[in-house]
């Protein structure tokens, strides 16, 4: 069975992972006939209040927060190696772009948190396919973008895509329901609710990514 890596960022669109995101993940994984393989940091957060919408000023373990959507059953990521993964896949939420790396802050002079980038680099290197979803393509395009110019989408917005393009990576439009193929870097990418209205209209572009990603998978 093809072991699939996905990486979480937290629990919460705010300061984590989008959980409807990171669900429709899983579920597109084992439906497709793989085993997901959960993987986060261990390090902490800005815990922002889903209620209110505002930081607390308290802070979270990112591992431990994604262990509420993974039922406990995760790794650090720091452990994880291209070696024992088929393929890995990056749901969005803020937290991809502020604890995955510093994309929220910094743009494309951001960087990317140390493990989460070994484990891209070497995947790349090791030619098995990597997946990003909503905002997460951020992450791909800071860790690969001045070495391999991958081709990614966040959807359509303007600003955000000049920010990948500024990496070094080409951003391309992508309508909700679709997602882009970069079969020369075996990178697969959707806007999910970067473009989203409805969980119906993420599920879609997210089961096409998903799918494109594991017949990739050589």
């Amino acid at each position: 069975m093809k072991k699939i890596g996905v990486v979480l960022s937290g629990c919460g669109v705010r300061d984590g992972s989008e959980i409807h995101e990171a669900v429709l993940t899983l579920l597109a994984i084992d439906s497709n006939g793989a085993k997901a393989v959960c993987l986060a940091p261990d390090i902490e957060l800005d815990e922002v209040s889903h209620l209110s919408m505002q930081v607390t000023g308290s802070k979270r373990g990112v591992l431990a927060e994604s262990a509420r959507i993974a039922r406990g059953e995760i790794s650090d990521i720091k452990s994880a190696s291209a070696s024992d993964l088929d393929a890995i896949v990056f749901p969005g939420g803020f937290g991809a772009a502020k604890n995955l790396c510093d994309f929220a802050m910094q743009g494309p002079n951001g960087t990317v948190q140390p493990d989460v980038l070994r484990l891209i680099r070497e995947m790349a290197a090791a030619r098995k396919p990597i997946c990003a979803i909503c905002i997460a393509p951020a992450v791909v395009a800071l860790a690969l973008g001045r070495d391999l110019s991958p081709k990614l989408t966040i959807g359509t917005d303007a600003e955000t895509a000049q920010g990948i393009n500024a990496t070094g990576s080409t951003h391309v439009d992508c309508a909700v329901d679709q997602c882009v193929i970069d079969r020369e870097n075996l990178i697969v990418s959707t806007p999910a609710y970067m473009l989203a209205g409805s969980i119906s209209e993420a599920a879609k572009g997210i089961e096409k990514a998903v799918k494109a990603t594991l017949e990739l998978i050589r």
